[in-house]
């Protein structure tokens, strides 16, 4: 009921005339003539009076999580936040973006362990962004430090490392980045064309970026065909073949019962993260800092975990630890409890022991072949989630 109520709103959006000082953007009517700085930066790449469709796409009746709250997705909203998302000028030193570290080709992750930021390296992996609407978890990063997308959006933007408008150890605070961005004309015009006004915030920021990522959305998968054609996960698609068929019985059935119990923590068909999870059993990080990292309980849609080549989008894990999604169930099938990990899921412990599913070779390439099931094409071309700029 909460997503259809959101995609209501964002169609009314796009027809009301709005005009209006709201921290929600809006679609507002608007003359092309008047935002010729749009035009000109952005060479027909955003166009002002054809802005491309973020808040209509079509969703799947059997998509049910939607946590984009009051904060629904409108085109001009979400224009803004692509703008935002990959302008390097968002960075201190002008060299970082958004989308640096979220890179449209690897499902909105990066293939390296760390990303690289103004003044060093990321402490965690970045996540892949795909589908970051589609979960009932609200909280965002690794260790859910974030209330939700809105306020994860500004985060990177004020840490030290990655963007650098920190306010702290000599950097400039966010402030001084709004200065900037008010002296650069299409940011004025954009604003006004999401807002009604030039005024430029913060947290009229966060509520374009997180359009902007929620509206990154992949439904074009193997899976979602299959899906369609089925009432539920349980049945056999009629798309899949043998081996797929095999791995969705055991990523959806708990252990004890013939299965892996994947579902019981990524649940289909969204496989989002139960909010309820806990640590996984991977403690590593990045770094060399000898401490565990037990504060990792949240984890991305397993969707678009490899690209349409097969290959993944990067390495798994918050610490990049793992390089295949052979290693991934090999990690699940064992996992030895350490004594040091006092957050590790109940339902990884087995009876106090630690989890061993013992599965055959065959039920893992099952599993494997399943997951690559979940991945689209779309989302890794598509030029509305692409970079606007000229370079």
């Amino acid at each position: 009921m909460e997503r259809r109520i959101g995609e209501i709103l964002g169609m009314l959006a796009g027809v009301i005339f709005l005009v209006s000082c709201s921290d929600t953007p809006g679609e507002v009517s608007t003359q092309a003539e008047n935002f010729t700085n749009i035009e000109n930066t952005f060479e027909g790449r955003i166009q002002v009076d054809a802005l491309d469709n973020y808040a209509r796409q079509e969703i799947p009746g059997y998509i049910q999580q939607d946590n984009a709250g009051r904060n629904p997705v409108t085109d001009a909203g979400a224009t803004l936040g692509r703008v935002l998302f990959y302008d390097k000028k968002l960075s201190l030193d002008n060299s970082i973006s958004c989308a640096s570290c979220h890179q449209q080709q690897h499902a909105f992750s990066d293939t390296q362990i760390a990303s690289t930021g103004v003044n060093g390296t990321t402490g965690r992996h970045s996540m892949r962004l795909v589908n970051a609407r589609f979960s009932a978890e609200r909280r965002f990063f690794w260790d859910e430090r974030a209330g939700d997308l809105e306020a994860q959006t500004t985060q990177p933007i004020q840490d030290h490392i990655e963007m650098g408008f920190s306010g702290q150890e000599g950097d400039p605070g966010i402030d001084e980045l709004i200065n900037r961005l008010e002296g650069i004309g299409y940011y004025r015009e954009l604003f006004e064309l999401a807002y009604g006004d030039a005024g430029i915030t913060e947290e009229r920021m966060q509520t374009a970026l997180a359009q902007f990522v929620r509206s990154i959305q992949s439904f074009d998968s193997k899976y979602d065909e299959g899906r369609g054609q089925v009432n539920n996960d349980q049945q056999d698609f009629p798309n899949f073949t043998p081996g797929e068929n095999l791995g969705k019985r055991l990523f959806m059935d708990p252990p004890g019962q013939g299965g892996a119990g994947c579902a019981g923590c990524h649940r289909a068909p969204e496989f989002d993260i139960d909010p309820n999870t806990l640590n996984n059993g991977v403690v590593g990080r990045i770094t060399d800092d000898e401490a565990l990292d037990l504060e990792v309980t949240r984890s991305p849609t397993l969707r678009d975990l490899v690209g349409p080549t097969g290959s993944s989008n990067g390495p798994f894990m918050h610490d990049g630890s793992l390089a295949t999604l052979q290693e991934v169930l090999e990690h699940y099938d064992r996992i030895m409890i350490d004594p040091g990990n006092t957050n590790l899921d109940r339902r990884l412990a087995g009876r106090g022991g630690g989890q061993n599913l013992q599965l055959t070779d065959e039920e893992k390439n099952a599993i494997i072949a399943f997951l690559h099931t979940l991945s689209g094409t779309a989302v890794y071309t598509d030029e509305k989630w692409s970079n606007p700029f000229n370079n």
